[in-house]
């Protein structure tokens, strides 16, 4: 018997999906409401729906809003393909291509411009007040398209800008255990924007070629942004948290262009694991704002240098003293992470400087152990092909000369820190008297004219 709380947008009777499919599922929400208005039945109530998007292209013309718990947006397939590899292809090769826009169960937001704020450019806002907290509102296996960038006033091409005042999901109330899972995103100024989480789960999602990919802001706690493909722009956040507790980072693939890989704002007692972590800028991993005892393991931070000719010469503002992890904080744990500097010495800014691998600018206490790495110096080479030129640069092993590098600086107003094994004696730049250090023990080299 079929459930009467499964809703599919292209049978219910209200509005047209391909039109403006905000109209049909805030009109399904309608329904829900009023047919679940009891808040105990039988010990129960208020199940909740789920509401379907076959595959096919919606436009989004009225924003979603979501007051309700126990809602699930599910579609059959996430479609994301790059726009920007399109938009930085020739017009007149364009009919040669096997396809032009993202597909699966696509929603094109579409909504009139003149928002005053994020949470009203939004395609999906989820906002309720008293209590309890919305619970368990789910988004799955479907895209959120937002189309086309715009000029920003900057030199580059409207459709490099990652500007366009549009964002896929706005949480602005309090919420408990929120699924956010094998999501598309792209073409957005924000694609995931969510306030006070508790158990959030971002998983499994490709959210990239997005001005910013996932903002946690005002507080939360034990919350997981895990196995996601992430890829921002220069001006905006791959991932940001601020004020969490117990926020697991783990086995995410961060691509480069983003401000940042990680950005933690007074953030304790989480973890950034697992993670490969790639970027054209410093500043890939930031701790700050007293964010405390925190774990970085494990993770591989590649940082070179922008192939792709579109691009060249946008950065995020960072010289390289920055360091690739900063931390400004207390009692953090940055364990056997694997960092790789391959960049031209010529372009090294500020001129003559040494790149900074780790620096700790801030706090007391920080444990630094076991971390290797790679520096090269490397002749930089560029590319019209998007795809062919990252990975060419990414499988190039050929570099011809070692590049000095600071491994650690711990700056005056970082105290008692424990550096171990992270770098040689000449790499770590330290007050000996105020920081335990041991250095990486060097290899002597025995052939004659070695």
């Amino acid at each position: 018997m079929p459930s009467s709380n499964y809703y599919d947008v292209t049978s219910w009777p209200v509005g047209n999906p391909s039109k403006d499919v905000g109209e049909v599922i805030n009109s399904i929400i309608a329904d829900v409401k009023e047919r679940q208005s009891a808040t105990d039945v039988n010990d129960g109530g208020k199940p909740g729906a789920v509401i379907y998007i076959p595959p096919g292209d919606y436009h989004l013309r009225t924003q979603v809003l979501i007051d309700i718990s126990f809602l699930r947006i599910e579609g059959s397939g996430h479609g994301f393909t790059s726009s920007s590899i399109r938009f930085n292809v020739p017009e007149d090769e364009w009919p040669d291509l096997h396809e032009l826009w993202p597909g699966g169960s696509r929603i094109i937001v579409d909504l009139p411009g003149g928002g005053d704020s994020e949470s009203e450019r939004a395609a999906f806002l989820v906002k309720r007040s008293g209590s309890p907290r919305i619970s368990s509102v789910e988004f799955s296996n479907f895209c959120i398209d937002g189309l086309r960038f715009l000029p920003d006033g900057s030199a580059l091409p409207a459709q490099n800008t990652y500007a366009n005042g549009k964002t896929g999901i706005y949480v602005a109330s309090a919420n408990d255990s929120f699924r956010v899972t094998d999501m598309g995103f792209v073409y957005l100024e924000n694609a995931l924007t969510i306030h006070n989480a508790d158990a959030l789960s971002i998983h499994h999602n490709f959210i990239a070629e997005c001005g910013s990919c996932i903002e946690l802001r005002g507080w939360g706690q034990a919350s997981k942004i895990t196995d996601n493909l992430i890829g921002a722009g220069p001006k905006g956040y791959s991932i940001y948290a601020e004020n969490h507790g117990g926020l697991l980072v783990t086995a995410n693939n961060v691509f480069p262009r983003g401000a940042s890989s990680v950005h933690f704002n007074g953030v304790t007692r989480s973890s950034v694991t697992n993670n490969r972590l790639h970027s054209f800028y410093p500043g890939m991993v930031i701790l700050e704002g007293s964010s405390s005892e925190n774990l970085v393991a494990t993770n591989h931070f590649l940082r070179d240098h922008e192939p792709w000719t579109p691009f060249l010469g946008v950065d995020n503002g960072l010289d390289d003293l920055t360091g690739l992890l900063c931390i400004s904080g207390s009692n953090n744990s940055v364990v056997g992470n694997h960092f790789s500097e391959l960049i031209d010495s010529q372009t090294i800014r500020p001129v003559g400087a040494t790149p900074v691998i780790i620096r700790l600018k801030e706090g007391t206490g920080n444990f630094v152990s076991n971390n290797h790495v790679v520096a090269m110096d490397v002749d930089s080479k560029t590319s019209d092909s998007c795809f062919e030129s990252q990975v060419d640069a990414l499988l190039a092993t050929d570099t011809a000369t070692g590049l000095a590098v600071t491994a650690v600086v711990v700056e005056p107003e970082s105290a008692r820190n424990t550096i171990l094994d992270s770098g040689t004696d000449p790499q770590v730049i330290a007050d000996r008297t105020g920081n335990a250090f041991r250095a990486t023990p060097t290899v002597r080299l025995w052939a004659a004219g070695i």
